[in-house]
């Protein structure tokens, strides 16, 4: 299948979607038991009283799960204007985690849509996470083939 200008340009660079979650504790032990990832970071509350966060953190690739979230929403959007066009999530480039997020922070995922490039047939949007301070705790972006 050959992919035309309009089942890409359904959507429009510049439209962005978001999501919020308050992380709790089930959600960081969940993560850990289905990736295997028990670092003491994550589950250790006094070993985390030693460092200089004081407490527990969530995994941050946790986020990017999130970010996934919204990059289905946008997928959403995309589905009702085309519904015949297959799309793929085909990865994050830029992963960044600039500040830790907390068990209790409630975080929200922006998810903007920053080119498209009919020669590759992608979509490229920013992904920015916020916690309830207004800092950014992590970046991306990600990549969305149209098939």
């Amino acid at each position: 299948m050959v992919t035309k200008a309009n089942d890409i340009e359904a959507l429009k660079i510049g439209e962005s979607v978001s999501f919020s979650k308050t992380i709790r504790e089930s959600d960081v032990y969940l993560f850990a038991g289905i990736t295997g990832d028990f670092s003491p970071n994550h589950i250790n509350e006094e070993y985390m009283k030693s460092t200089k966060y004081k407490k527990r953190i969530a995994h941050g690739v946790l986020s990017i799960g999130l970010a996934s979230t919204a990059s289905t929403m946008m997928g959403n959007i995309h589905r009702e204007r085309r519904p015949d066009v297959v799309r793929a999530n085909y990865g994050y480039d830029r992963i960044r985690f600039i500040k830790p997020i907390f068990i209790g922070d409630t975080i929200t995922v922006h998810y903007t849509i920053k080119s498209i490039n009919m020669e590759k047939n992608t979509i490229i949007s920013d992904v920015r996470i916020i916690n309830q301070r207004q800092e950014l705790v992590t970046v991306a972006i990600n990549i969305i083939k149209v098939l």
